[in-house]
């Protein structure tokens, strides 16, 4: 049974040691159940099961006990009553809006989103009339104005990706609440060791945790965590649509969660520094980091935020061919454009992950053709900036 004491334990030691019924085997570490069914003593057995009358496992698309130590173990360190895996961070917003919206509710979201949450809300949502308004993220005001009384759904990035902005989640909450709609924030750059939005007011929290949860590139994952009301919806749809989670992947986050404080440390402290390198290099036009002191909302992620998290935005001076140059210049950096690895990553937004966003869209959400973004990993810092001074040095 699960150690009745969880609920005083600290951060470090949820990531470790919550959410894991041991078997009869007594294991150590968290076993994987690679299977796609489960058998029953009886007939009786198994209608009890089937109905719900009893607890216990029916098919893997929906039950799974691996899948169910990670769910467990996230929802403990983010504050919520329950969380619900998916397969990919998308699916679990998916889910979400299938779970809580539908044709003539409205969402009011931040203009700086990653560029298939974009795609996500205007063309498939919007197919069923569900419909998205965006808005500037760190403006209340505009948040506000935007909201009508079909708002059902508040929905931001924060930090946001690659600009680093940031909004005040305990003010935004309180707007949502006072229009009697719900407030989703994508905890993906920064996860339950930097930043806890439910403790600020927000309903849902949202992972892409193919990113840091992980945090070495190997698995495709999601969730979704809450309280118990919203997220027995959110589950109907894993288990009706089925965008569920390997147990695998579920057995590599599991894993993953137990480190994943001292990473988040180590990606947010050289990820300052570099910032500071790259803020004082000729070639760089600006930084895009809330850990600056001149970042527009650095008092708000100092508040609310325990670290800064690991993306860097730099705008070199010049355009796509020069952006482009130093990314081809470096030879360490992975040009990839997930991020959350080990390994640092770089990549040009305006072409890849942002790529499918029109003109428009991408100046509204300052995606610029000179903007690069750097997700620093955990090698030595002395070694990544010799790799990006290899192009920024040339272009001086």
């Amino acid at each position: 049974m699960l150690d009745p004491t969880q609920d005083e334990w600290n951060l470090e030691t949820l990531a470790i040691r919550a959410g894991h019924d041991r078997t009869q085997e007594q294991e150590h570490s968290e076993p994987i159940f690679p299977t796609s069914s489960f058998v029953y003593g009886s007939a009786a057995e198994a209608a009890r099961k089937f109905s719900g009358d009893e607890p216990g496992n029916v098919y893997s698309r929906f039950t799974n006990p691996t899948v169910r130590t990670f769910e467990r173990r996230l929802a403990a360190m983010e504050g919520g009553e329950r969380c619900v895996a998916t397969s990919s961070g998308m699916a679990a917003i998916l889910s979400t809006a299938l779970a809580l919206l539908q044709a003539g509710d409205e969402i009011v979201a931040s203009r700086s989103l990653f560029g298939s949450t974009v795609s996500l809300f205007d063309k498939y949502l919007g197919k069923f009339g569900i419909t998205t308004r965006y808005v500037e993220l760190s403006d209340l005001d505009a948040w506000e104005a935007a909201m009508t009384p079909s708002t059902r759904l508040l929905f931001a990035e924060t930090p946001s990706n690659p600009l680093s902005e940031v909004v005040d989640i305990e003010a935004l909450a309180e707007l949502a609440h006072r229009h009697d709609a719900l407030l989703a924030i994508d905890n993906c750059f920064l996860t339950p060791a930097l930043q806890r939005p439910l403790s600020l007011g927000a309903d849902l929290v949202i992972h892409s945790a193919t990113k840091y949860l992980d945090g070495q590139g190997r698995a495709i994952g999601g969730a979704v965590v809450g309280r118990d009301k919203e997220l027995e919806e959110v589950f109907g749809v894993v288990r009706t649509c089925g965008p569920c989670l390997s147990p695998f992947n579920a057995w590599i986050f599991t894993k993953g969660l137990e480190t994943l404080n001292l990473r988040m440390k180590a990606h947010a402290a050289s990820a300052l520094e570099l910032a500071r390198w790259l803020d004082a290099h000729p070639a760089v036009e600006k930084v895009h980091y809330s850990g600056l002191e001149s970042h527009p909302q650095h008092q708000v992620a100092s508040r609310q935020q325990q670290g800064f998290g690991a993306v860097v935005g730099v705008e070199v001076k010049g355009g796509r061919e020069q952006a482009w140059s130093v990314v081809d210049a470096t030879r360490m950096l992975s040009i990839t454009g997930n991020l959350g690895d080990a390994k640092t990553t770089i990549t040009h937004p305006a072409t890849t992950t942002h790529g499918r966003l029109s003109d428009e869209q991408k100046a509204t959400a300052g995606i610029s053709e000179n903007l690069l973004r750097i997700a620093v990993g955990l090698e030595n810092l002395d070694d990544i900036k010799a790799d990006l001074a290899r192009g920024l040095d040339a272009l001086v």
